[in-house]
């Protein structure tokens, strides 16, 4: 981005006023000083009702130049609050993205790197700011580094997926020692999101959650070496989230267990795969490989076709809508003549007029404008692919150790309608090496129920399950012969 200082942060108040993300640099424009890599201890005086709150905010630049930071406000007892650093390129700009809190703050840093100046913003309200740089202390083997540095190593790598001719880039979290450790390589649902879990472009709300990036901590710190990567088209990753079928998703995944092959560190004998929804039906189609993992999780996994998950998934929306019985009935047969027509395509230039005349006849209130959007959006490759796709196909191939965690509140893939199909293709199989969990109050990002959150500042915050992730843990560890 070629623009002033002053016209750079410009621009990011734009973007996030906008919901999109601002895309991770690597470095901001150089500065003089020993706060150039924004390293240390930054701490300054927010105004509020009836005075001013102490914050700080500790950064530590990782291998990558990805940073590893976090919030204190002691008054508020808010700690380690993580942080995600965004660094637009080619300007001093920087920016705080504060998910768990609802906040952000948009900066700029002072030509002797001393100083971060600009708004916090919160809930619609933006109060003036200025955060002014500390070392940490290295004079003793306790500094503050340390203490807040994560006890594993996170390097940021980029893994190639030959087949697709593209460069997947993600966090390679190691536990402490030389290895080999056991490793997972986590995969995520649908839609497009970056290596915790999140999707570009949404609003940072409470109910932001890092999935993966949760996921992925709690492993490496006991002993799970842990890859995760942005999807294709996100964060760094190259290549189109719109054209990730399930096979090539599947390819993806394949590379990124051959580049955790290359690594001295991990356990070749016990590398696996965590897979989340279409994550865990992609983990399946590559045990079912010539090259499987050594184990698969699936978390929130599908068992039907993908029309028939894609309908009961609209069929919840309609009845929370409590339509009258003949519009709903309507509506259904409407959405699965719909989804038989893109599923068979006998051109695709007529396809595409024949879906947008229905989507008129359902909606005649819909604009022409967004009548294309959405017939762009239902005949993308992965949805036309996902529609026809058959979560058991292959699992008659699967012979590996598989654990299916499926929560009995999850409402996208309710384990009622989804887990028998499964159930009966592993056991024609043949594997008897597939444990069963319907976890009680599980949703499908594997959230307890609300009561069960903590607060945070007076606000439920969203949190994986610590049973779930403990079960999870065990079994990893189960299955890798320790």
């Amino acid at each position: 981005m070629k623009t002033s200082r002053l016209l750079g942060l410009a621009m990011v108040l734009v973007w996030l006023a906008q919901g999109v993300r601002a895309q991770p640099g690597t470095s901001a424009a150089s500065h003089a000083g020993p706060a150039a890599t924004l390293d240390g201890l930054w701490r300054g005086k927010l105004l509020a009702a009836g005075g001013a709150l102490d914050l700080s905010v500790s950064m530590v630049r990782l291998t990558g130049g990805r940073y590893f930071a976090a919030l204190d406000v002691p008054v508020q007892k808010l700690n380690r609050i993580p942080i995600d650093v965004r660094q637009p390129t080619g300007t001093d700009s920087v920016v705080l993205l504060v998910s768990e809190t609802s906040s952000r703050f948009l900066g700029r840093r002072s030509p002797d790197g001393q100083e971060l100046s600009g708004l916090w913003c919160r809930q619609g309200q933006r109060t003036p700011l200025t955060l002014h740089h500390e070392a940490f202390d290295s004079s003793t083997p306790a500094d503050a580094a340390a203490r807040f540095r994560p006890p594993y190593q996170v390097e940021e790598v980029t893994v190639t997926s030959y087949t697709a001719r593209l460069r997947l880039a993600g966090s390679l979290t190691l536990p402490p020692g030389t290895g080999p450790f056991p490793a997972v390589v986590l995969v995520s649902d649908f839609g497009q999101q970056d290596r915790d879990g999140l999707t570009p472009g949404a609003p940072v709300t409470m109910l932001s959650y890092r999935m993966l990036g949760t996921l992925a901590d709690y492993l490496t710190r006991r002993g799970i070496a842990v890859l995760r990567l942005d999807d294709r088209g996100t964060g760094q990753s190259g290549g189109s989230g719109d054209s990730a079928t399930p096979i090539q998703r599947a390819g993806d995944l394949q590379a990124a267990l051959n580049y955790l092959r290359t690594r001295p560190e991990i356990d070749l004998l016990h590398l696996g795969v965590i897979g989340h929804g279409e994550g865990a039906n992609v983990a399946l189609l590559v045990a079912a490989s010539p090259l499987p993992p050594a184990f698969v999780v699936g978390l929130g996994i599908y068992g039907l076709p993908g029309h028939e998950t894609l309908l009961l998934q609209q069929e919840q929306v309609w009845r929370a809508q409590k339509l009258p019985p003949a519009q709903f009935s309507l509506r259904v047969r409407r959405q699965q003549e719909l989804y038989d027509i893109i599923r068979n395509p006998a051109n695709l230039a007529q396809t595409q007029t024949i879906v947008a005349n229905m989507l008129h006849q359902g909606d005649p209130a819909l604009s022409a404008a967004e009548g294309q959007r959405q017939t762009a959006a239902l005949l993308t490759p992965w949805h036309r692919s996902f529609l026809s796709f058959d979560p058991t196909e292959n699992i008659y191939a699967v012979q590996c150790p598989v654990l299916l965690i499926t929560g009995q509140a999850d409402e996208q893939a309710p384990p009622a309608r989804h887990l028998p199909a499964l159930k009966h293709a592993f056991k024609a199989s043949g594997n008897r090496l597939v444990t069963l969990y319907r976890p009680k109050g599980i949703n499908h990002l594997m959230q307890p129920p609300l009561y069960q959150w903590n607060m945070l500042g007076g606000e439920p915050k969203p949190t994986f399950d610590p049973g779930v992730q403990e079960f999870i843990r065990r079994w990893v560890v189960g299955h890798a012969g320790n």
